[in-house]
């Protein structure tokens, strides 16, 4: 039964617990019961209080029993990258810098999913500060893939991916600054939404690079990943980025289907890295959006190899920044992966920096006119590379390592700079039994039409059916 629980999704778990078909103390304890077996072995939990989350359980059941459902989320447990903000509350951020730092203030993210009635249960895992995009540690450790422990779960959110995917927990915030929410949900068989930039507040968040870094939800649907993205989105006093936007339900027109809808394939850049085991899956599913009666229109996009140049320029120099007192007085407390990536940023110059900031309104008009002319949404690579082992993609895994380390972010960087959003949506595996998938990009604050054509093609394939064996 417990197992039972644990595999519905987060919208069935919310709808049977305001249903009063489900308490919450039961959906907790079937969560908490998947951590003690799992937990360990996936090495994805960073810390978990399970007094405290079954206390937070009970309280959410007498609450509604006195005042009846407090929020769509209402007793639902999730955990989140242990890079948000609650006061009081140890945030390591995979680091042994900041193992023991405890924060004054609470992430907004974590407040709005209070206010909705979820409950936070366990801090994840992630790699060092959020730099990386494997999902190795040296530092904590590793979180492991649920679907082969021997392979990546992708990062920098590796715990986020791994714990979702395990059904650990029913969804995870993650973060996305150079395609942190997008890779793991790729390598882990998740749904995953990196909104427009400034959609959603990022305060009381660890800083990475402020220009680059989005905030966003891992999860096993498209319904689940629309409802967790509703109820964080929004303008928010305490951070000047976010945007005033409206923000629709995402839920209304989920299932309205592609049929008349527009979508771009670009013929050009995305494909450049693409192997053969990961194509086949990519044609396919444009087929299918054919199917379901999308009209697909093929176009080029001019800028995107510029883009992801001066997103490096960008990231690094923010980055190091950001780290510059505790690389200079702490170096030794960085892991090394961690450290080679905070360095170059120091070379950059000023100008160079600048000219990389002006020049995103430019090409993110350019690429806006090129794509969504003639196009609602576009369809393109999430990660051009089957999942690799954890082996095989450590520092030191020899000769070609830095172009490998390149193609992992080959697809999904750009979109980080030019502040899009995009949705990873699983489909298809690779010969060793791992997922993979593709990703939607849209126009500025356009979600909705994401998460519609998501769910369409989610709807069309069960595509977010299969769960890992553990």
């Amino acid at each position: 039964m417990s197992d039972e629980i644990a595999n519905l999704g987060l919208t069935e778990v919310a709808a049977e617990i305001a249903a009063g078909n489900l308490s919450s103390l039961e959906a907790t304890e079937a969560a908490l019961d998947r951590i003690d077996r799992y937990g360990e072995r996936l090495h994805c939990i960073a810390a978990v209080d399970t007094e405290d989350a079954l206390a937070q359980a009970t309280a959410a059941d007498e609450a509604r029993g006195k005042n009846g459902v407090s929020g769509p989320l209402d007793g639902v447990p999730l955990a989140h990258k242990d890079m948000y903000y609650r006061a009081g509350r140890p945030s390591a951020c995979g680091s042994t810098i900041r193992k023991d730092y405890v924060p004054e203030v609470s992430s907004t993210a974590l407040a709005r999913l209070d206010a909705a009635g979820a409950l936070d249960i366990a801090r994840l895992n992630m790699v060092e500060f959020a730099l990386g995009p494997t999902g190795h540690n040296e530092v904590v450790g590793t979180p492991r893939n649920p679907w082969n422990t021997d392979y990546i779960t992708g990062g920098s959110s590796s715990g986020s991916g791994s714990a979702v995917a395990a059904r650990l927990v029913y969804g995870a915030l993650g973060s996305d600054t150079g395609g942190s929410i997008r890779l793991p949900s790729y390598f882990c068989g998740l749904v995953g939404m990196k909104a427009t930039y400034g959609r959603i507040s990022r305060y009381g968040a660890m800083p990475l690079s402020f220009s680059h870094d989005h905030i966003g939800p891992l999860t096993r649907t498209v319904a689940d990943c629309a409802l967790m993205t509703r109820e964080i989105a929004g303008a928010d006093p305490n951070d000047p980025t976010a945007s005033k936007h409206p923000v629709p339900d995402y839920l209304a027109r989920l299932e309205d289907g592609v049929k008349g809808l527009r979508i771009a394939v670009p013929t050009n850049y995305f494909y450049d890295m693409v192997d053969d085991q990961v194509r086949p899956h990519l044609e396919a599913s444009i087929d299918i959006y054919r199917a379901l009666g999308a009209e697909i229109v093929e176009v080029e996009i001019p800028g995107v190899e510029r883009a992801y140049r001066l997103a490096d320029i960008v990231s690094r120099s923010e980055t190091s920044a950001y780290h510059s007192q505790w690389i200079r007085e702490r170096p030794e407390d960085y892991g090394t992966q961690t450290r080679n990536r905070i360095l170059p940023g120091f070379y950059y110059s000023a100008t160079r920096y600048i000219d990389a900031l002006n020049l995103r309104a430019k090409l993110l008009e350019e690429f806006v006119a090129a794509a969504f002319e003639k196009a609602d949404l576009m369809h393109a690579p999430n990660v051009p590379i089957a999942t690799p082992t954890i082996a095989e993609s450590d520092v030191g895994a020899g000769q070609g390592f830095l172009e490998f380390l390149r193609s992992f972010g080959h697809c999904t960087r750009p979109f980080d700079y030019l502040g899009l959003p995009a949705l990873a949506i699983p489909f298809g595996f690779t010969g060793e039994g791992l997922p993979c998938g593709f990703q939607l990009v849209g126009r500025p604050f356009d979600e909705a039409t994401l998460f519609r054509a998501g769910r369409a093609f989610e709807r069309g394939t069960g595509c977010t059916d299969p769960a890992p064996a553990l």
